[in-house]
C-alpha cells in the first residue's frame, strides 16, 4: 500500500441509517414508497444525480435535481448533528497510515456540504484533507472515475492504493480503477462483498478487525 483511499458515508463513520431516515422523511413528503434494501443495493454509493431521478422514476429538471437534493441532504445534516463517530479502529489506522507516511484520500459521491459537515461532526476536517467527490469528474459510481482521479491527487498508481468502501457499487468502481478493495460490513452483509459480482479482497466489520488481519503490517 502506498496509498489509502477511504469512501465517506457509511465508510468511516456508520451514518447510513441516518440517510436511510432522512429519505424516509423525504419520502414520505413526496408520496414515494420507503426504501427497501433491494433500492439500497442499487443507490448506495451513486450521486444524488444518479439518485433523485431513479427515486422519481423520470428525467429531472436541473431546478428539480437541485431542489430534491438540498431537501432530503438538509435532513440528513440537521439528524446527524452531534449523533456521529468515527467507526471502530479509523484514528488508530489513520495513525499508522500517517507514520508510515501513506498519503490520505477520500473518494465520495456525498455532495459538498455534507462532506464538511460530516468531517465536522467527526473532527477528522484537519486529517482527511484530500477529497475527491463523484460531482468533480465525469461519471459516479459504479464507474472507476472518483477513484482514479483520487489516486492523482495523492500522486499514487491506482495499483498501490487500496480503497476502503461499504458499499457494492463503490467495490465494482475500486476494483475498476485497478485498486485493491476492503469491504467494511456497515451497510450490507459481508456476503453481499464476497459474491463474485463484487468481489472485494477482503471484508472486515471494521478498522479494528483491519488491524488485526490484512493491516496487522501497519505498525507503529
Amino acid at each position: 500500500m502506498r496509498g489509502a483511499i477511504f469512501d465517506l458515508d457509511g465508510t468511516i463513520v456508520d451514518n447510513m441509517p441516518i440517510h436511510v431516515e432522512a429519505f424516509a422523511i423525504f419520502a414520505e413528503r413526496h408520496g414515494l414508497p420507503p426504501l427497501t434494501l433491494g433500492d439500497r443495493k442499487r443507490l448506495d454509493g451513486r450521486r444524488n444525480s444518479d439518485i433523485f431521478p431513479d427515486l422519481f422514476g423520470r428525467p429531472l429538471s436541473g431546478a428539480e435535481q437541485a431542489a430534491y437534493a438540498e431537501e432530503k441532504e438538509a435532513l440528513y445534516r440537521s439528524l446527524s448533528t452531534g449523533r456521529l463517530s468515527p467507526v471502530g479502529g479509523l484514528i488508530e489506522l489513520l495513525d499508522r497510515l500517517e507514520a508510515r507516511a501513506i498519503p490520505l484520500g477520500v473518494a465520495t459521491s456525498a455532495p459538498p456540504d455534507n462532506v464538511s459537515h460530516t468531517l465536522a461532526q467527526l473532527g477528522l476536517s484537519s486529517r482527511l484533507t484530500r477529497i475527491t467527490r463523484s460531482d468533480q469528474v465525469p461519471r459516479g459510481k459504479p464507474f472507476p472515475d472518483v477513484f482514479l482521479e483520487a489516486a492523482r491527487r495523492l500522486g499514487v498508481a491506482p495499483a498501490d492504493c487500496v480503497a476502503f468502501e461499504d458499499a457494492p457499487i463503490g467495490i465494482t468502481a475500486a476494483r475498476a480503477a485497478g485498486m485493491q478493495t476492503v469491504a467494511v460490513s456497515n451497510s450490507f452483509a459481508p456476503e453481499v462483498f464476497l459474491a463474485p459480482s463484487v468481489g472485494a479482497d477482503v471484508v472486515v466489520k471494521d478498522f479494528e478487525e483491519y488491524l488485526q488481519g490484512p493491516g496487522r503490517w501497519l505498525v507503529p
